[in-house]
Parts: structure tokens; sequence; C-alpha cells
């Protein structure tokens, strides 16, 4: 859908679900208004490229997900309802990780309620500088509201976002917070995509992977990026789809020397970077998902490619009672965090979409400043990207 304006925030349709799109000229960004994923981010000169995942099956909006006639589809509650409606980049909102037996009798699927919720608009503005939408999603199990800001500005390849969590309830609220940015095909390649992050202290998925196709040993300590392998040896994780019919889920420390944390993708044949970028002391942890036609359950059926980075308050998307009983501290840093009572938390970070120079094949650093975004490569200048309301958000 193309707009001649500007600026622009549009209703629109994404593969039959109801979605808003914002646009700036530069860039844009689809989201969807059933679990309130975004689907799509592109620049607007190469319309047909974006690195967000799309899964291969058909997506329905998740609020409408009932097992006794989707679990076939989609797999039962436990994870179906997520599934049954997710791309691109959704957030874990409460809980990251599975709903125990006793939560899944009850509703409960995958990741918490605001990804398989139906968000509702709460406001567009537009002036001749900025476009915004902002929606909202009230989450009645866990007693909290969750409203993002999305916003872009003119002639800029960044979006800004503000998240705020609001507590409802007249007790303070622990919980887990987690931005699961999802990335695939053709973009993310084994041959042509490198990922990058501050990573420091990691470990391995405790319980191995689904079906037991596992790429990784269990519960295993490492420093980024050298993982160990089932099979013996080290495999690097910068390197995205290691091996067919195997996959993997890492938590890996962000450095706690620097304030900003990141994760950033590389195409190398394709010229293009996306990165995130936010406040370590928000998000100091990263999770690591990847999926490499190893699932045989529906809705994979061995037929999906794609890999996670997940910044986020905890390190492992396990059980609640495991993520709170056992693993309240990692390396010596939280695991979880706290909205108090009657109160709200905010948040702040950005995404953005950059060409890259030939020869330009790694990010070794993104650095801050005060009205851009600096990419440092292993050689030769940094990319600049402008960036006029990095202060409010970063800084």
């Amino acid at each position: 859908m193309k707009s001649s304006k500007a600026l622009f925030c549009n209703p629109a349709s994404w593969q039959g679900r109801q979605a808003y799109v914002l646009g700036n000229n530069v860039i844009r960004m689809t989201t969807l208004t059933g679990g309130g994923h975004i689907a799509e981010f592109q620049l607007e000169d190469t319309p047909s490229v974006s690195p967000l995942w799309v899964p291969p099956w058909k997506t329905i909006e998740p609020q409408e997900y009932r097992e006794k006639t989707h679990a076939r589809d989609y797999g039962t509650i436990t994870e179906g309802k997520l599934l049954s409606g997710l791309v691109g980049h959704n957030i874990c909102l409460d809980y990251f990780g599975s709903p125990s037996v006793e939560e899944a009798q009850q509703g409960l699927s995958q990741h918490g309620e605001a990804a398989w919720s139906k968000w509702r608009k709460s406001g567009i503005s537009v002036s001749q500088q900025k476009v915004a939408l902002e929606m909202s999603v009230r989450l009645p199990v866990c007693g909290l509201r969750f409203s993002r800001k999305i916003e872009l500005r003119k002639n800029e390849s960044v979006a800004y976002f503000k998240e705020v969590v609001r507590n409802e309830r007249k007790a303070d609220h622990f919980f887990h917070w987690t931005e699961h940015i999802t990335l695939g095909l053709p973009f993310l390649s084994h041959e042509d995509a490198t990922i990058a992050l501050p990573g420091t202290k990691s470990i391995t998925f405790p319980h191995g992977y689904d079906e037991g196709k596992a790429l990784l040993t269990s519960n295993e300590e490492f420093q980024w990026p050298n993982a160990p392998l089932l099979k013996g040896g080290k495999v690097d994780l910068t390197r995205p789809f290691l091996q067919k019919g195997l996959g993997f889920v890492v938590a890996i420390l962000l450095d706690k020397k620097t304030n900003i944390g990141f994760i950033a993708a590389i195409n190398r044949n394709l010229g293009l970077l996306i990165a995130y970028c936010f406040k370590r002391s928000d998000f100091p942890w990263v999770a690591i998902w990847e999926e490499n036609l190893g699932i045989a359950a529906a809705p994979w059926k061995q037929r999906t490619q794609a890999r996670g980075l997940e910044f986020s308050t905890t390190p492992l998307p396990v059980l609640r009672r495991e993520a709170f009983i056992s693993r309240g501290q990692l390396f010596g840093e939280p695991t979880l965090t706290c909205v108090p009572a009657m109160s709200a938390k905010t948040v702040h970070y950005v995404s953005l979409l950059t060409r890259v120079p030939a020869g330009f094949a790694n990010v070794r650093d993104i650095k801050v400043a005060s009205n851009q975004i600096m990419i440092h490569g292993d050689s030769g200048p940094p990319i600049a990207v402008r960036a006029s309301g990095i202060k409010d958000s970063l800084q």
C-alpha cells in the first residue's frame, strides 16, 4: 500500500489481518492489531525486502484461536494460540516461555497475554516532522495494561518506540518483559548474513530443544559467541542456520560496561542492516532462538528457518515457576523486573534500517550520539544514521 504523503499512518490489511502502516518515504512499518506484532519493516526503495520473519503457514488473528478448531493447524493451546498469529516482532509480557499445565488449562498460551490479545488504537498524530501511532492492550490475567507508541520522523530510517506497563493492582508485580525480534529469509541467509550484539557470559538452554533436535549441549556456560556443540567442539553463533534439522536456545548477558545494548544483523549481498538499540539497564539479556527445519509438529512441519534475537529482562524462556524459584539471578544479574503497585514502568528503544557499503561485513559496536547512531564495523569509517530523537529515547 503506497501513500503520496511524506508522513502517514493508515489502517491497512496485511495478509487478511487488521493492520496499520506508518511511513515517512524512507521507511515503512506494518503493525498488526492481533497480538500487536510488527509484521514488516522496510526501506521504501526496497519494498520487497523486510528482515522480519513471516511464517510459512497462514496466520490468523490470535484472539480468534480456539483449540478444538485450530489445534490441528497450530498446535495445542500451550503454544498454538501464539503461533496462530505469530510474525516478526512480538512482545512477551508478564512471562517469557510456555505456561504450566495448570495455566494452559485456564486458557494461557506461550509468552503471555499481549502476544495473543487484540490491541486497540489509542491515537494517531501526524505533523510536518513526525508521525506516531499508539496502541494499547489490557491484560486481565496479570492485571497489567500495556501501551506502545511508534514514532517516525521526517527523512529518517529510525523508528522510535515508547512502551509503558501499568500495574492496575494494589501490589507490586514482578514479571518478564521481552522484545522478541524474529528474522528470516531472504534477509537472514546462512551464506550472506551475520548477527552482532555486545555479549559476554552465556548459557545454553537447560532443557535441550523441541523433539530432541538440539544443536548445542544443555545447560552449559560459554563465552559469546562460541557455543558448545552437542557432538563436541564449538560453533560461532554469529552465523545463522548452522545445521539443517537442528535448533537451539541460548541466553547472553550483555556487557556491563556499556550503557546501550543492541542487536544487529547484516546481509552483505543485499547491503542491508537492521538494528535495535536500547538501554542496557532496561534489557540486560538477549536470548537467541533458532529453528532450522527441525520441528515436525504443526505448524512448523520442518519448513521453517527463523532466528529470534530477543532483548529482555530475563535470560531464558522457561516456566514461570522455574524462572522465579531457581533463576532469580544468573551471572550476578537479576532475571526479572518489577512495576510497583498502581504504578507504571516505561522503556524506550529504537529500530533502524540502513544501507551498508561494499566491504562492510560485520558490526563491531553501535554508539549513540546527540543526533545520530554510529555503527562501527571491522574497518573503515562508521556508518552514521540520522536520529534526531535519540536524545529523548536513549540519552
